[in-house]
Parts: structure tokens; sequence; C-alpha cells
């Protein structure tokens, strides 16, 4: 596969409506609350989280929102410049060494918090993986007050009590590193075991004590701008009572894609950490790491509970624009996978509800156009009234909320370029309910499309079927373009479909 790095110049996505002015803006700055899950899928929601569907019945539900990553660096850096990752240059984790620059924004792109400290009280708390080229974004010089998973980690330390989590709650795994060679590194797996210390010591409950304490003693000169960045419900599940025997196995109804390999499905996924780990456990076995999961979603929803309470009890429920969401899901065994880092719903299908203030009157409530986290950015920032900054890739929704701007056709990009380092790429795109994975692994191409409108677990590869072939190759022209225009290092092969066809058939399922 050829590396190339073209020049960045400006995008014009096709499909992209023209923004339309928003029919009721606020008359005064207003305060904003952005909260924010780890590995937190869109499909858990309405059954195991009633705070968050509470907040979602006061608000506007985007029923189709997709991670521009499915992973949290590139994710984050993503939501938080309204760019997708090609234009941040915030590809991975920047774990090895050698690929630490693909982990950190590109200096002079300008962020939520450096657009919004000055008018807003600025509070972050939790969990902090927006890497910048810049100074350090929690720099003492900043306008943010910063209380980050550090500041637990030092918390903790001073009690002599041990954080969640440990060794054996990893395993080794390869990764490709610059794309050329392999490295061993610990890796999370599904093992879930007790926290003995207790929720008051748990990670999660320290960061919504510590929103809470934002909330409350905040400078009430100006607005409120709050990031809470929750763990949950990301491993290690290493989970304290009541939430870790809260739900049994034998509750969760599994979705039908939980352990099973489908024909279609990408063989170089074995190559990634997603089926390296993720193919060593059964359907059954995967039934307890769900109710884990749960536990955890459980967990997170009674801290975003507490959140609301606050608020409420504070006067600023009403006033505030509330956004809660996640920076990408987690396979969980769907696809036989693990964890996120490819492009199946499980892994960027995420939710995404914003609550507006109480004089703001949406015109719809449930917005089934497909959106990306890139659009929070313009969202926030055209609600209250601050200028976009140049070379947004996002747009904002809210002409979808106001009801001005007709059903789109809008192509929505997401890609995946490696964990800890530049080894597995994907890239994909939807449109009209449709979309197409593209994996690549050294020099083999792999496609996949699917038919998420009728398929939402993904199981019916349709590049194989030569009737869709117009259909592949009108998607992967985009794709093209989007990745040219965004300066992608990487370049498609001209005859892609052509090579992937020649190269692979359908395994049948045994």
């Amino acid at each position: 596969m050829k590396l190339l790095v073209y020049p960045l110049c400006a995008l014009v996505l096709p499909g992209n409506p023209t923004a339309t002015p928003v029919s009721q803006p606020p008359q005064e700055p207003v305060p904003v609350i952005i909260i924010m899950a780890d590995q937190l899928r869109a499909d858990v929601i309405q059954e195991w989280a009633p705070n968050i569907m509470s907040l979602a019945e006061d608000g506007v539900t985007f029923s189709h929102a997709y991670a521009a990553s499915p992973l949290c660096a590139p994710s984050r850096a993503s939501f938080f410049t309204g760019r997708y990752p090609n234009r941040t240059a915030s590809l991975i984790n920047p774990w090895a060494a050698p690929d630490t620059a693909s982990g950190r924004v590109k200096a002079g792109i300008p962020n939520l918090y450096t657009l919004m400290q000055e008018q807003w009280d600025s509070w972050h708390v939790g969990k902090q993986h927006l890497f910048t080229e810049d100074a350090p974004i929690t720099s003492d010089r900043s306008g943010t007050t910063w209380v980050t998973t550090d500041s637990y980690s030092r918390w903790m330390k001073e009690r002599g009590i041990a954080k969640p989590g440990g060794r054996r709650f990893k395993a080794l795994v390869p990764e490709q590193v610059s794309g050329r060679y392999t490295h061993i590194r610990y890796y999370s797996t599904p093992l879930a075991e007790r926290y003995e210390p207790g929720i008051d010591f748990f990670t999660d409950r320290y960061i919504g004590n510590q929103a809470q304490r934002a909330i409350r003693h905040r400078d009430k000169t100006k607005p409120l701008l709050l990031n809470s960045m929750f763990m949950a419900p990301h491993p290690p599940f290493h989970i304290p009572e009541p939430y870790f025997s809260a739900i049994d196995g034998l509750q969760v109804d599994l979705p039908d894609d939980v352990g099973r390999w489908y024909p279609g499905q990408s063989p170089l996924q074995l190559y990634n950490i997603t089926g390296y780990l993720g193919t060593r456990y059964s359907r059954e076995a995967w039934r307890d790491t769900w109710a884990k999961y749960l536990g955890l979603v459980q967990l997170l929803d009674d801290e975003v509970g507490r959140i609301i309470q606050v608020l409420k009890e504070e006067g600023l429920y009403d006033q505030a624009m509330v956004i809660v969401t996640a920076d990408h899901g987690e396979m969980l065994g769907s696809h036989s996978l693990w964890q996120k880092n490819c492009l199946y719903e499980a892994s960027v299908h995420v939710p995404l509800f914003i609550k507006f203030p109480a004089d703001f009157s949406p015109n719809r409530r449930i917005v089934d156009d497909a959106v990306s986290l890139v659009d929070v950015l313009p969202t926030v920032l055209g609600f209250t009234g601050l200028p976009l900054p140049d070379g947004l890739d996002g747009q904002s929704l809210l002409p979808l909320v106001n009801g001005e701007t007709p059903p789109n056709t809008r192509a929505i990009f997401f890609q995946y370029d490696g964990n800890g380092a530049l080894g597995n790429f994907q890239r994909g795109i939807f449109r009209d309910g449709y979309k197409l994975i593209v994996d690549l692994f050294k020099d083999e191409l792999f496609l996949e499309l699917y038919h998420v409108a009728a398929d939402s677990g993904e199981s019916e590869n349709l590049a194989f079927q030569p009737r869709y072939e117009p259909l592949v190759l009108e998607l992967l022209a985009l794709l093209k373009d989007y990745m040219k225009q965004t300066g992608d290092r990487l370049v498609l092969p001209e005859n892609a479909y052509t090579e992937f066809v020649n190269h692979y058939t359908l395994t049948i399922e045994q």
C-alpha cells in the first residue's frame, strides 16, 4: 500500500447542505455542560440508562451519530476541534515513541477550550485525551480549571489505596509500529473482578464528585462550561459493588451478532487487537462480560443523574445546554471482536443527546439524519453566538433541530489508523443507509458494504454481490476524494474493487 501525504486543501464534502440561520438564538450566554462516556455503545442506553434517557426526553436525540474515529485520542481531537482526523493529524493514541506525533493535534488548531475559556468559566473534569503540539492544554496558563485522572491518582496515593485495574486485566498483543515492524504491548481483556475498596474510591465516583464541585463552586459572574469526561464503561472491568453484582448474565439478551464471525467480514481483523483478543471467547463466555459492562453503564448513569440533580439544585438545568455522548462504542463480542478499533456499528455508532435551555423550542425531538461528532463544536459555537473558526469539517446541527433543513444525503466519514501506533488502517463512509469499509493491512485490502438501515448487525457483506458493484465504486470514489482533500497519508489503489474481487471469495460459515 503506497503512503503519500497530500497538501491540505479546503474540504468540500459531497452532499453537505448549506447551513440555515438559527430561528431562536439565546439572548444571553448559556451554561454548556458536556458529559462524555468512554466506550459506550449506543444500543444499551434506552434499557440500562434511565437518567440519560430522562435527559434525552427533555432534549433532542440524534439516532444516527458517528464518531470520526473508533479510538479515544483521535475521536476526542475531532470532537473538540470540529475537524476530521486527517485534518487534526491526531490519528492514534500516542503510546509508541516512533509514532507519538501522529497522536497530537497540529499546532494552531483552535479547540472548544481555547475558543470558550475566556468568556466562560471553563472546567474539565475526568479523562484528558486531547493531545496537542501546542503547549500542553492543561498548562497552568490555561483559562480552564483542570481536574484529571492524574488528579485522581494523586488523591488515591495520598490515601494509600490502589486504583482499579492492573496488569492481571491485560494480555500481550502484537502491534504494528509505523506500519513496518511489530512491538509487543499489554492490552485490556474482558476479565472482571470486584473492586474491594468500594464505590467511594472508584474513578467515576471521583469524577462525578468533582463535576458536582465544579458546578457548586463555579464563578457565578460567567456562564459555566463544564466538560465531564467519564471513564466508564471502558475496561478494566474492576467494578465496585453494587454494580459488580447488579446484573446477572442470564438477564442479558445478547444481540445476535455476539460471538459470531460472519462469512463476509474482513479476515484482516485477525491482525488487529479486535480479532486477536475477541475470537478467544464463545458467545456464552461473552454473556457475563456483557453483565459486567452493563453494570458499569448503570454506574455511569447514576453519576450522570447526580450531575443533573446538582444542576437543578443550582438553578442551571433549565438554563443550560447539556450534551451527552461517547467518544466511541465497544464491540463487546459483536462479530467476535473486542474493544473498539474498527468501523462496525457497535464501535463507531455513538449516543448523542442535546438538551437545550427551556426557552428554546426544537422543532424536532428525534433527528434520524446521519451526523458526526465533528458537528458538535459548530453546534455549540452557533448556539452560544461565538464565531466559527475557518476550516471546520463539521456543520451546525441547529438547522436540523429547527426543521429548517430537509432530510439530507450527507456522507459521513470515519477512519482508524492503529491503536497505540500506526499499523492497521481502515477507512469508511456512510451515506443513504449504506456503509462501505475499506480494511487495510500491509499490502492487503478488503471491502465490506452493509445496508445498515436494513441490516443493523452488519451480517451480510454486499460487496461480494455483483449487482452492488456500482454502489461500491460510487462510495469508493467519494471516499478517495475525501481522503485526498483531507491530506490522508494513504492512497487507495485505482483498482481497489477489482483487487478485492480477484483475491477473495465469500467464506461459508461452518
